[in-house]
């Protein structure tokens, strides 16, 4: 359990990673297209390349720290049975569809990378690349799901949650 506690951390650091490059990107794109005059090729389909990466890698952190979007306001005041029982359900709700996600999004990354598909743009990166995060991404939301299902709720203090 510690070990993936240390992936999903790794993965949360890469992923605020990626986000701070895709704003180093567009930053440069910004600069070379209105300042030089000159657009890059590769700042656009990177930075949706870093987005899509960053966002599947955090997915699952999220899970485990509470931060994923939650309307608490009535279960909250449930008492604690109720609120497991929601909570069980919704966490169910998400294990079914994570694992129906990554299944199907296996599929089309095996679909994409046995084809040669490529992105068309003028980097022309193979679309498996961005692909393959989808079945990661949900696959590791999906263990994530079971391990919370066997935890109580999270509420309250939601804030006290960081990345350390």
């Amino acid at each position: 359990m510690k070990a993936f506690y240390f992936l999903l951390q790794a993965f949360a650091w890469i992923a605020a990673l990626l986000f701070v490059a895709v704003g180093c990107m567009l930053t440069y794109e910004v600069l070379a297209r209105y300042l030089f005059v000159a657009p890059t090729i590769w700042a656009s389909e990177l930075s949706q390349l870093c987005l899509i990466w960053g966002t599947m890698l955090a997915m699952p952190w999220l899970l485990k720290a509470g931060r994923h979007i939650a309307v608490d306001a009535l279960t909250d005041q449930l008492s604690p049975g109720w609120r497991r029982a929601c909570h069980v359900v919704a966490i169910g709700f998400v294990a079914v569809f994570s694992i129906l996600v990554a299944w199907k999004g296996g599929g089309i990354f095996y679909d994409s990378f046995e084809r040669g598909r490529t992105s068309g743009s003028m980097l022309d990166l193979p679309m498996w690349i961005s692909e393959l995060s989808v079945p990661v991404g949900f696959a590791l939301l999906f263990v994530q799901a079971l391990i919370e299902l066997g935890q109580k709720p999270k509420s309250g203090d939601h804030e006290a949650v960081v990345m350390e």
